[in-house]
């Protein structure tokens, strides 16, 4: 089975619903082999390369006030805690198009498993440790860490490589209806000749 986990590296509730998922198919073992692919999604497609304060963005955002904010970040380190997910203080909202694009590459030229290794370490950087997820110094750090080739990963960050693919899946997922992330979309192989009716 084919899972697209369509997310943002900014998104909170997609750390969640990522180790959450994960859980779930380690219930399911191997019974049913899994490829998980993870698609781009940006909430913040037009912030600004220096980010903007976390708290005063998410209000003026979400009409939120500070009462609402304190209690809807305590809800989502209770729900990250019971999956597994630890989150820090994220002071700052960053632009993530520059993480979409080693992701997009990590997808087509990593080792196998490269693609989630980094995923998992952009989320953990971000939410866990308050890292910007968009400055090149922190994802080539994440890009060593998770075994892929530094010198590329940092060719890829000079130019604009991948920049077009990621936005055309960008707009595939939103004209596939998808407005909000993290979305979950499975699909069955096609049926070869192992299939019976």
């Amino acid at each position: 089975m084919r899972i697209d986990f369509v997310s943002d590296v900014a998104c909170p509730w997609c750390a969640v619903g990522l180790n959450a998922l994960e859980r779930a198919l380690q219930q399911i073992g191997a019974a049913i082999p899994v490829e998980l692919h993870f698609q781009p999604f940006e909430l913040n497609p037009t912030m600004a390369a220096e980010g903007a304060d976390a708290s005063a963005y998410l209000k003026a955002k979400y009409g939120m006030s500070d009462a609402q904010l304190a209690h809807n970040r305590g809800v989502i380190r209770e729900r990250g805690a019971a999956v597994g997910f630890a989150f820090g203080d994220r002071a700052r909202v960053w632009n993530t198009f520059d993480a979409h694009r080693l992701l997009h590459w990590a997808g087509l030229e990593g080792p196998a498993g490269s693609q989630r290794a980094l995923k998992h370490a952009l989320l953990q950087a971000y939410h866990g440790d308050g890292r910007n997820p968009g400055a090149h110094d922190v994802l080539l750090d994440l890009a060593a860490a998770v075994g892929l080739d530094v010198e590329r990963a940092g060719q890829i960050l000079a130019g604009s490589e991948f920049g077009d693919e990621v936005r055309a899946a960008e707009r595939f997922w939103q004209q596939a209806g998808i407005s909000s992330v993290p979305a979950v979309i499975s699909a069955l192989p096609p049926c070869r000749s192992t299939c019976r009716p």
